[in-house]
């Protein structure tokens, strides 16, 4: 799909299509899913392909349709911020991990710290609470069968307007991991699949003077804090609940 809209490489002989890819196993998800030989990804694909555009929906949509995060639903969410001079960083993510993206209130996001303005729900801890257990949901988890490898995943991609090299999207995507920490609770796990990927545009010059490195820096920090609030924004939209005015 994406040679024959022109994105392959192009050689000097041939077109040769790089990508990376990563998935989320959720066919116990319900539905139907008697489709024979004929499976509808395929088609699934050229239509995101042909309809992917700068405004799309959040929560338990596309990719994040059977997602779960902890025992509440998962899904898709992203996050964006402006550093100033023209630099824009982002974060997409579809969020189907093991562990909460909750607080044990229930209600206080982990990233909650990250938060900008009100874009998910504007709360923070009210109280003192008991952190000490690592996996508090863990025999919930276990009864749900969750706890499996290949079952869950938090898989996100970071991207910047910057001129990164291969090496510095690779730290740039380094740094962004630390943003699943930061939001999930227990992150990580010998059962998540945890994967995330950088793109670049090349369409600010960074320059290539000393402070470049700490231009570098200052992306890679900010991949990973938008990365934390994408992971509660999933949740956060994935619940219409949460998401409504009082009375709505």
């Amino acid at each position: 799909m994406l040679e024959h809209a022109g994105l392959a490489l192009r050689t000097c002989a041939d077109r040769l299509l790089l990508t990376g890819g990563a998935v989320l196993h959720d066919l116990g998800n319900g539905g139907d899913k008697n489709w024979g030989l004929t499976p509808p990804y395929r088609d699934l694909g050229i239509r995101a392909l042909n309809t992917a555009g700068s405004e799309f929906a959040m929560g338990s949509v596309g990719a994040g349709r059977g997602a779960m995060a902890g025992l509440v639903k998962g899904g898709i969410g992203s996050a964006s911020l402006d550093l100033g001079a023209g630099l824009i960083v982002g974060a997409l993510v579809a969020l189907n991990s093991v562990g909460s993206v909750l607080m044990p209130d229930g209600k206080t996001y982990w990233a909650w710290a990250f938060e900008l303005g009100q874009e998910f729900g504007g709360g923070a801890p009210r109280e003192r609470m008991d952190l000490s257990d690592p996996a508090p949901d863990e025999s919930r988890l276990m009864a749900l069968g969750r706890l499996q490898a290949g079952a869950n995943t938090t898989l996100g991609v970071v991207a910047c307007n910057a001129d990164l090299s291969t090496v510095e999207c690779k730290r740039m995507a380094m740094m962004a991991q630390d943003g699943i920490a930061r939001a999930v609770r227990p992150a990580h796990t010998p059962f998540d699949g945890d994967t995330i990927f950088a793109l670049a545009s090349g369409a600010l010059a960074l320059g290539g003077d000393r402070q470049r490195a700490a231009r570098i820096g200052r992306i890679g920090s900010a991949a990973a804090d938008c990365l934390s609030r994408a992971i509660a924004r999933a949740v956060h939209f994935s619940d219409p609940s949460r998401h409504q005015p009082p009375g709505a």
